[in-house]
């Protein structure tokens, strides 16, 4: 029997067909089946991550290397040591799902990951979302990261080891392992992999990217980067390019590769009119999780009564255009997609080289409704590098990565709002998914070189005076509000917090401060 580190197994599933996962999960798991054939999945209490939950062991070399503080928690081995025995109690004496994969599409940056779960469901999910080894390649596959997912046990001694809940998603970065307890949802693992590829990468001068990615007909590579909720996923998957990936990225001397296999999309108020291509993706083979069905199956993804956090995954080949193998060359643009509670920003701005390592280490933007939990609508955050809740590093190490690739390169940035015009949340009206198109299609087809631009007061951005598709008024966020003086007093706001919270990056190399706002 495969050595997987536990004691007494019933039986060991290694590598499933996706078919027989299927049929495990509704056997035995209660799930259902759409009226298009998704795998239908309630996730229980947590239907997002739990942040305050992720925990590192605090050892040589790693500690040496990890930011320390709210986002990456320290921990004893003999902590981790105790978490890790809780789960494999929980998992001893069970039939298990052993499920090896590889995250990273670059055969220089990969890594090799075993994960083994009770559920068959959850199996589905990480193959869904990982890539899927061939059958040679599983010959002598040796896992370089093994996670263990106990989702049915929680930490009872939590108070005692001075977590903060009985919930645990812990790693150890030296041994190479990740327990997880306490929380059913699937995408704690998909995002503490990345998180490990966050760790491992730029130490090797590899940048790693919490952005979507396509490429056109004529190879020009497109990165959008954006916190769940921005649009990544949305905006990259476009009929008339190739996706790359929709979430996860390396970028190296060669080029850009995706580090998944999958897509993990929201789908709350999905509708086939605004977003067809995921829209037709929702078929066998995708997992559905926490919609709400009638008694034939049929989704109703306007209700959100279990969750603002409906999601689907499904493999990368359920679109139609993808980039074969998930590789590609430099990117010619990079787009900083920010949901702007406030309707202070811009519809579309092009930014400097000191500007967009402003933009990009204070990562603006208003964390979704249910994306994590306790966010019950949207919250205005800065995230570093618009994904600090994965970054083990120094938020400045990946900033200084992305300038000399960009240097390099010599690659374009734009900052785009995909967040709210014409007044704050809960007065205005969520920029519409026709106009951010626009934006993105002026980018990507050349059309706003040939525009004139003006500077905003206040953030001193420079945006467009006109751009193919999109009402000249649009363009200028001021003019969207009726009452001009309260948009500029809403202005004044967020370019406050933007200043307050940039403090802790001024004084030092990679100090950009004059790149912001000024009031």
């Amino acid at each position: 029997m495969l050595n997987i580190g536990l004691n007494n197994i019933k039986n060991i599933f290694r590598n499933q067909d996706t078919d027989v996962l299927i049929q495990d999960a509704i056997k035995n798991e209660g799930a259902k089946v759409s009226s298009t054939g998704a795998l239908l999945i309630d996730t229980g209490k947590f239907t997002g991550r739990s942040p305050k939950d992720k925990y590192f062991v605090n050892k040589s070399p790693s500690k040496q290397n990890i930011a320390w503080g709210n986002i990456n928690k320290p921990i004893t081995q003999s902590v981790f040591d105790e978490l890790l025995e809780n789960s494999k109690k929980q998992l001893e004496g069970k039939s298990l799902y052993v499920t090896d994969l590889f995250c990273g599409a670059s055969l220089n940056s990969r890594i090799k990951v075993r994960f083994i779960t009770e559920l068959a469901w959850q199996s589905h999910f990480v193959k869904n979302m990982f890539i899927n080894p061939t059958s040679e390649e599983l010959k002598d596959f040796k896992p370089d990261f093994t996670v263990y997912n106990s989702c049915k046990t929680t930490n009872k001694n939590w108070k005692k080891h001075g977590l903060n809940s009985p919930v645990y998603v812990a790693f150890d970065l030296e041994n190479q392992i990740c327990v997880i307890g306490g929380t059913s949802y699937a995408g704690e693992m998909k995002k503490g992999i990345f998180s490990v590829m966050n760790y491992n990468l730029p130490l090797n001068n590899k940048m790693a990217m919490h952005c979507s990615a396509n490429v056109g007909k004529d190879g020009d590579v497109a990165l959008f980067f954006g916190l769940s909720g921005t649009g990544k996923t949305t905006l990259s998957t476009d009929d008339s390019r190739a996706l790359i990936g929709d979430d996860e990225h390396g970028w190296d001397d060669k080029g850009v590769f995706n580090f998944e296999g999958g897509c993990y999309a929201k789908v709350v108020n999905l509708s086939y009119e605004s977003e067809p291509e995921i829209y037709d993706a929702i078929k066998k083979g995708a997992i559905l999780e926490n919609v709400v069905t009638d008694h034939d199956g049929v989704v109703d993804f306007n209700d959100t009564s279990k969750t603002q956090n409906t999601r689907v995954s499904y493999p990368i080949g359920h679109i139609h255009n993808i980039q074969p193998k998930g590789i590609a060359t430099h990117p010619k643009n990079i787009i900083f997609l920010s949901a702007d509670a406030f309707g202070v920003l811009p519809p579309i701005s092009k930014l400097t080289k000191q500007q967009a390592m402003y933009y990009f280490l204070s990562g603006y933007t208003a964390k979704v409704a249910g994306t994590e939990l306790g966010i019950d609508e949207p919250v205005a955050t800065f995230s570093a590098c618009f994904g600090e809740a994965f970054l083990p590093l120094h938020p400045t190490f990946y900033a200084n990565l992305l300038g000399q690739m960009i240097d390099k390169h010599d690659v374009k940035v734009y900052l785009v709002n995909t967040g709210w015009t014409g007044g704050a949340y809960g007065v205005g009206e969520r920029m519409s998914i026709k106009n951010t198109r626009a934006c993105i299609n002026g980018i990507l087809n050349g059309h706003i070189d040939d525009v004139k631009f003006q500077t905003t007061n206040i953030f001193n951005l420079s945006i467009p005076t006109t751009l193919n598709g999109v009402e000249a008024a649009v363009l200028n966020p001021r003019e969207c509000w009726s009452d001009k003086k309260a948009y500029d007093t809403q202005a004044i706001k967020l370019a406050n917090m933007y200043i307050e919270n940039f403090k802790k990056y001024s004084g030092g190399e990679f100090d950009y401060t004059r790149a912001g706002p000024k009031i």
